[in-house]
């Protein structure tokens, strides 16, 4: 049996039993950040499905897993700001506010395969101000020899900023991939980390 790296206790990736949300039902909110109009679909317990800097839910919702994905989208127009969408809303002006810990602290639920499901659990254990290699991920998820599979956990994680797949860089330091854009993630890491050199995004 392979020894895994201590992570910090966070909240989970994943919620057991829960499937489709109540009658299909999921809100979504889009809050206006420095790098661009970034939209939060959740159920409607205020869990996290799918997040990132879009202004389109639907883009969000097709990144859902099949068990989870609602069908019937409520927004503010239709909802107001409910408690859930304000606690979400807060925690991303929050973020961009310089202060982490809110983000850190929604929960967020994401059907994969049992290695991705670790890995973005993993994720959570990332806290801003560090990074970590796509190797250090597959090791922090138990499976030192899965670094490809680290890789695509960060690929295919659906919700962004609040699943920390932006602290995750090559083994030579450079910025490797980002879904939203290697401004955005060197944007991102520049604010959580002031005083450090972020690489530059690469060239192509």
């Amino acid at each position: 049996m392979t020894d895994t790296l201590e992570t910090p206790s966070t909240p989970s990736t994943s919620t057991p039993g829960t499937s489709t949300p109540k009658d299909g039902v999921g809100l979504w909110t889009t809050v206006s950040t420095p790098d661009g109009a970034f939209t939060v679909v959740a159920d409607t317990d205020g869990i996290i499905l799918a997040s990132g800097w879009t202004d389109t839910p639907e883009y969000l919702v097709a990144l859902v897993h099949r068990d989870l994905r609602p069908h019937d989208l409520r927004g503010p127009a239709e909802l107001g700001r409910t408690p859930e969408l304000t606690t979400i809303t807060e925690a991303v002006e929050a973020y961009y506010a310089d202060d982490f810990g809110p983000a850190a602290a929604q929960p967020v639920v994401q059907r994969s395969g049992p290695f991705i499901e670790k890995a973005w659990a993993a994720l959570r254990g990332v806290t801003a101000g560090t990074a970590v290699t796509y190797t250090e991920l597959a090791e922090r998820a138990g499976e030192p020899a899965a670094i490809r599979a680290a890789a695509s956990a960060c690929a295919r994680n659906a919700a962004a900023l609040f699943v920390p797949c932006h602290r995750v860089l090559r083994r030579d330091g450079s910025l490797g991939g980002f879904r939203y854009g290697l401004d955005i993630k060197r944007s991102l890491l520049e604010r959580e980390t002031p005083d450090q050199e972020v690489p530059l995004p690469d060239a192509g």
